[in-house]
């Protein structure tokens, strides 16, 4: 129990902390720096706490769900995901400078929030800290399948988040937020005994790349290419297209609403020809009347 105390005070500070680093960001950083760079660094930073932890399955996932309530009521819409940001920006509601801003921000925070939880490793405050600590060099691959298997399993994954996310991107944030949440949670239930269903490639690059028992590479097609791939088809399910790339639906014809009614030919067609002038016009089967000789 002093364990799970130490753990979960861990998690509290973490996210205090970075509460309380998102409003001193708000306030002193320009708009721009603090919503493309400074939120999606402080979103990494927390995202990282239940792992980080050392939680048993219930537990986290029992936090995994709080921890998003609490993300999507606080943190301004920061996603601490790259494949959301390149969401964003194939969707055309993000720039290029500001996708790059977002990259490079979560990028920093992967590395901020691996050298604390290191840190809080060290320090040993609980048995499951020092067993966490022991195994840091030598853990155990998250990936519980073969890769093409794993790859597959994040790309649906992420298809079946992307569309949700898409959905519900216009609805109120009462609704948006502990639906997601509660969809987040179900999809890692469900294949966490499989590859832990990050579908989120910082995230899995802090929590099982270092890890033995696969390659980088094996690594990256499961965690990387399994969650873009499933994000675009997401995208062109949704939208019909991806509107940064393509003007054109690809997916969907759109009718148009203007209809040419069939039948009779549009007036002024050509067909009906206009008498020459100074000659009569004739109908057919009748003979033309003229003055009879005397």
């Amino acid at each position: 129990m002093a364990g799970l105390n130490v753990s979960l005070s861990f998690l509290f500070c973490t996210v205090a902390l970075c509460e309380a680093a998102r409003r001193a960001s708000k306030a002193l950083l320009p708009a721009g720096a603090y919503g493309s760079f400074a939120r999606e660094a402080l979103r990494v930073l927390a995202e990282l706490g239940p792992w980080a932890g050392g939680f048993g399955p219930d537990l986290l996932l029992t936090l995994l769900f709080l921890l998003f309530l609490v993300h999507g009521a606080t943190l301004d819409g920061a996603s601490a995901n790259p494949a959301v940001s390149l969401q964003e920006f194939l969707t055309a509601e993000a720039s290029l400078r500001s996708t790059l801003l977002k990259l490079a921000a979560q990028a920093l925070g992967l590395q901020v929030a691996c050298a604390l939880t290191r840190t809080c490793w060290a320090w040993e405050l609980s048995e499951m800290h020092l067993l966490q600590n022991l195994l840091a060099q030598d853990c155990r691959s998250a990936l519980r399948t073969s890769v093409p298997h794993g790859a597959l399993v994040e790309a649906a994954c992420a298809l079946c988040f992307h569309l949700s996310l898409l959905r519900l991107r216009h609805s109120p944030p009462v609704f948006r937020v502990p639906a997601l949440a509660l969809l987040v949670t179900v999809t890692a239930y469900t294949a966490g005994p499989l590859t832990s269903a990050f579908f989120n490639p910082a995230l899995a690059t802090a929590v099982t790349f270092h890890c033995s028992g696969h390659t980088v590479l094996e690594y990256a097609q499961v965690y990387w290419l399994g969650p873009l791939t499933g994000m675009v088809l997401a995208v062109l399910l949704s939208e019909g297209r991806l509107p940064r790339l393509f003007q054109r639906n690809l997916l969907y014809g759109q009718k148009n609403k203007y209809r040419t009614p069939r039948g009779k030919p549009a007036p002024g067609s050509g067909d009906a020809q206009t008498p020459a002038k100074g000659c009569r016009s004739q109908e057919p089967g009748r003979r033309a009347v003229g003055p009879q000789p005397r």
